[in-house]
């Protein structure tokens, strides 16, 4: 009796998080990337844990391009399958599952649905100086990404911030330097789990329908070879992230949309 890989798929990563997510807690090892206090510095533990670095070969090159890779390694499979396996309705699971990377983290007729639901969740538009001086801004500023400074907007530079003497020690040269605000409390959804689940399970997914062909072409096993190591580093990508970013509950969250992202491509 044959092992569908997507359930195999979909209870490693499952257990993954899980172990991850408890190691963090026992540790001590997450980042609260939601507390505006915290969420600019760097992780406490970059100096002796590679990748608790932002600027990690990890971050910095495969999980911030995370659906480009995904998208490469998809096509690369589908041009080189046999022709009775090109089918469009592949092409179509592709595409809703574009749709869904679009509307969770880029646009949904306006801000992405994670910005939305960080903002409905209790969420602020925080500004952080180079000093590490925190001032809390109006939402648009962080929903159309627009970066800030005294010269810029000095209406947003005066009050209480920069008027009393109790806070006159925030009020530093770095204020007309731009900066770019970021939401911060609320709920902060672990986008970086929303979106390495869902790739994973729809690679994996696209990989059962080369591993029930009889035969593959050179090119086309180097394709199938390309998406396996791409879930590994997928999978290997959420350890890391449930070991050193996001609060548990955030993670969680993440998990559970990655997952019904993927299971839209079912409905299709």
């Amino acid at each position: 009796m044959s092992i569908d890989v997507r359930y195999a798929a979909f209870g490693g990563i499952t257990a993954i998080l899980l172990f991850g997510t408890l190691y963090s807690v026992a540790y001590d090892t997450y980042l609260d990337t939601s507390n505006p206090v915290l969420a600019h510095l760097p992780h406490h533990l970059h100096a002796t844990h590679y990748f608790a670095n932002k600027s990690s070969v990890l971050n910095s090159y495969f999980i911030k391009r995370a659906w480009g890779w995904t998208s490469a390694a998809f096509l690369t499979l589908w041009l080189t399958s046999p022709p009775h396996k090109r089918t469009v309705h592949r092409v179509v699971k592709w595409g809703v599952e574009t749709a869904v990377w679009l509307m969770f983290t880029m646009w949904f007729f306006g801000p992405a649905l994670l910005k939305r639901l960080t903002v409905a969740s209790g969420g602020e538009c925080t500004a952080t100086l180079q000093s590490g001086a925190v001032f809390t801004v109006p939402y648009e500023y962080c929903l159309t990404r627009t970066a800030i400074s005294r010269e810029t907007h000095p209406s947003l530079f005066v009050g209480s911030f920069a008027g009393s003497s109790a806070d006159s020690s925030l009020w530093v040269p770095d204020d007309r330097l731009p900066v770019l605000p970021n939401l911060k409390k609320g709920h902060d959804v672990s986008g970086h789990i929303f979106l390495l689940t869902m790739s994973a399970l729809f690679l994996v997914d696209q990989i059962r329908v080369s591993l029930r062909a009889r035969t593959w072409s050179l090119a086309h096993a180097c394709a199938v070879a390309f998406n396996i190591v791409l879930v590994t580093i997928w999978v290997f990508a959420i350890f890391t992230t449930s070991v050193y970013f996001h609060s548990p509950f955030e993670k969680f969250t993440g998990y559970l949309l990655g997952v019904a992202g993927y299971m839209v491509t079912l409905l299709s």
